[in-house]
């Protein structure tokens, strides 16, 4: 039989610890003033941003040039805005909003499946070599992707696929760091001995991979995920230099390009829009946070009760 090293759980458990409190034997988690005054320093930083987007995203453009950026306007236009920014130019905020998904799902979908596959083989199994792909895996990580986006283009040039929606999916599928991370996160999270219950059980390599092991690699893959999701979707120099038609824009690029209209003579019409646009740009990614940190808190919990 097991048995845990945690506080067994009595009717009385309750009770024992209010009476020990009160004899003040049970320790208080300590606070630190500074830390917590350094934490709300640190939030208002991160913060303060969105707040004056959220703010400026919701005003005329009347109210734009007369009123502070981090107060309200006299009137809310934020659903206006957000009328506008779709249906402006025959809707090609939409079109930049697509062509973004789907760089995001084939690219960093791409990526982050590659990276488990590559991972996960490079923790578990030995082969001639595994040592040079390390040092290759490594030295890809120091190498940033902005040094090589220029040799990508000439490459992709010469084979005719520039100006194409492959000349940013098919970069945006490698990620050494993803790899290493994936690598470094299977090596601990997959115990050797499942692995050869299930292969004793009868279970092939791909069942074992898909059903024993890719359970306990939720929390590496959703982070892998995030990684490169947020990579793809930020991603400007490498659709600025590969693409030429407006149409395959990603967001990122097509906002530029309204704001390089905003700055002209005549084209301050359109900044509300570049504002509104912006909050409806980082708004998948705060949603997709939202929703994956619930893998990433049952990673850290996993493995907390001893047996």
């Amino acid at each position: 039989m097991t048995s845990t090293t945690l506080v067994t759980l009595s009717p009385n458990a309750s009770k024992k610890n209010r009476a020990r409190a009160k004899l003040g034997t049970i320790d208080k988690p300590k606070r630190s003033i500074l830390l917590t005054i350094l934490m709300a320093l640190v939030a208002v930083y991160s913060l303060l941003p969105l707040v004056w987007l959220l703010i400026n995203a919701s005003k005329s453009q009347g109210d734009l040039l007369s009123t502070f950026g981090l107060w309200f306007g006299h009137d809310f236009n934020l659903f206006d805005n957000i009328w506008r920014t779709l249906t402006y130019d025959d809707g090609i905020f939409l079109r930049w909003f697509g062509n973004t998904l789907l760089y995001v799902i084939v690219g960093a979908g791409g990526a982050t499946l590659l990276s488990i596959l590559g991972g996960y083989a490079l923790a578990k199994f030995d082969f001639p070599g595994k040592k040079a792909v390390f040092a290759v895996v490594i030295g890809a990580v120091a190498v940033p992707g902005t040094a090589l986006a220029v040799p990508t283009f000439l490459m992709f040039s010469s084979m005719g696929i520039t100006n194409t929606p492959l000349a940013v999916i098919i970069p945006s599928l490698i990620s050494p760091f993803g790899l290493y991370l994936m690598w470094t996160f299977a090596t601990e999270a997959i115990p050797t001995e499942l692995m050869e219950a299930a292969r004793i059980d009868g279970a092939s390599e791909w069942r074992t991979f898909w059903q024993v092991c890719m359970p306990l690699l939720a929390p590496g893959t959703v982070t892998v995920l995030l990684f490169t999701m947020v990579a793809t979707w930020n991603n400007y120099f490498l659709p600025l230099i590969m693409l030429r038609d407006s149409s395959w824009y990603p967001l990122i690029l097509g906002l530029n390009q309204w704001n390089n209209q905003a700055g002209t003579v005549g084209g301050e019409a359109i900044f509300d829009l570049v504002l509104t646009g912006s909050l409806l740009t980082v708004v998948p990614l705060m949603i997709a946070f939202l929703f994956l940190q619930r893998y990433w808190q049952s990673g850290l919990a996993a493995g907390s009760v001893k047996e």
